[in-house]
């Protein structure tokens, strides 16, 4: 279970949570002066507080899980995990006697408290129990798993600062650094003192030496040469 699994497990079940606590959960009827039979229905959130606000925790804890460091995040977790019970422990209240949310839901609907007709059960408390029970499973299985949620998050810090060694010990060679055999080679062959650069020079020196002092251009006669357009250099 990873920390981004974890976060929108929690989110999901808070959002499902809310869902299963709005339908009608309890119907049935009273009678009243002026009509014999009156409908009455009770939502999950009415029946049972606990579930709405087993929802809203849910929802504050996977964003908590989110943005809070190590130990806020275990302090999220057992949150999670008690609004789960809370969820489950308000939902079998209400499946274990519905009589007393259905007399509730008639006072409040038409005034009176004496029920005509046995209380029925809609499937949307079994719903209930059954998202509070799943975000037992993974608050408590999450927090097992949190163990490893910081050496994941460091990892890539490591990697990177051994990824980095090399870029700095390649990016300095002028100072000081190990140059490989190929370019040192290069760098020895085309340095001053190499060979190759001997020859060439007394290549040039003798180039020079052997000139015609008579090839050499005046500096009137290329002025001229330039004025009338002409190569000075030319032949």
């Amino acid at each position: 279970m990873t920390r981004t699994r974890t976060v929108l497990a929690l989110l999901v079940l808070g959002a499902l949570t809310f869902g299963t606590g709005s339908p009608t959960w309890i119907t049935t009827t009273v009678a009243t002066a002026l009509q014999p039979e009156v409908a009455v229905a009770a939502s999950g959130t009415s029946a049972a507080p606990g579930v709405g606000a087993g929802a809203l925790v849910l929802l504050a804890a996977g964003i908590a899980c989110a943005l809070t460091g190590r130990v806020a995040r275990y302090v999220a977790l057992v949150v999670a995990a008690a609004a789960g019970v809370l969820v489950v422990a308000s939902t079998l209240v209400v499946v274990a006697d519905p009589v007393p949310a259905a007399t509730n839901a008639a006072s409040a609907t038409s005034g009176v408290t004496e029920l005509t007709s046995p209380v029925t059960l809609t499937a949307w408390p079994w719903a209930a129990l059954a998202t509070g029970v799943l975000a037992v499973v993974v608050a408590v299985w999450a927090g097992i798993a949190a163990r490893g949620w910081a050496a994941t998050s460091a990892r890539p810090e490591r990697a990177g600062q051994g990824a980095g060694a090399p870029g700095a010990a390649a990016a300095t060679p002028g100072d000081g650094a190990a140059v490989p055999a190929e370019d040192g080679a290069a760098a020895t062959a085309g340095g001053p003192g190499s060979p190759a650069n001997d020859d060439a020079g007394t290549d040039g020196d003798a180039g020079t030496d052997g000139d015609d002092p008579d090839d050499e251009i005046d500096p009137h006669d290329a002025w001229d040469a330039l004025s009338r357009g002409d190569d000075p250099t030319g032949r």
